[in-house]
């Protein structure tokens, strides 16, 4: 009497429904800039920190004349540009994992993103307008309300 059982049959795992026919690594490349930008923003950051508050004066010179006399070198604007856009882009990507990962309806997720890409591009396009476009000495300004630095 040989007893034989056969093993079940198993069946083949089925591929996802929503699966797109190309793949991207969109999350790869928005890990890898999350690694890299940090980075970068802390040399920018304690670059930033360090100028301002230990060399000179510290804390103590920095006013309306000290940032009018900072932006009118185009390094710092750079500096604080690169500071401005990483940042804002840091912090979104972050503020899109999050919303990804608990937002539960599709409809919450469209609503939260619109608003947080909207509130992106509206600081982005004000912070790039201040830092070029700011002029400590404006012509025509009362000169008791001008900064220290505009008179040679």
């Amino acid at each position: 009497m040989s007893d034989t059982t056969t093993a079940p049959e198993l069946a083949a795992p089925r591929a996802p429904r929503n699966r797109r026919s190309t793949r991207t690594n969109y999350e790869l490349y928005g890990w890898l800039f999350m690694r890299a930008s940090g980075v970068l923003l802390l040399v920018l950051i304690f670059g930033h920190l360090y100028m301002n508050l230990m060399v000179g004066d510290g804390i103590n010179a920095i006013d309306f004349a000290f940032v009018g006399g900072k932006w009118s070198s185009p390094l710092w604007q750079t500096w604080d540009l690169l500071m401005l856009w990483l940042a804002m882009i840091h912090g979104t990507n972050g503020v899109r994992t999050i919303i990804n990962d608990y937002a539960e309806r599709s409809g919450t997720r469209v609503v939260l993103k619109s608003a947080l890409y909207l509130a992106f591009t509206i600081t982005v396009v004000l912070g790039t307008l201040v830092i070029f476009t700011f002029d400590p000495c404006p012509v025509g300004a009362d000169p008791e309300l001008l900064a220290s630095i505009c008179f040679p």
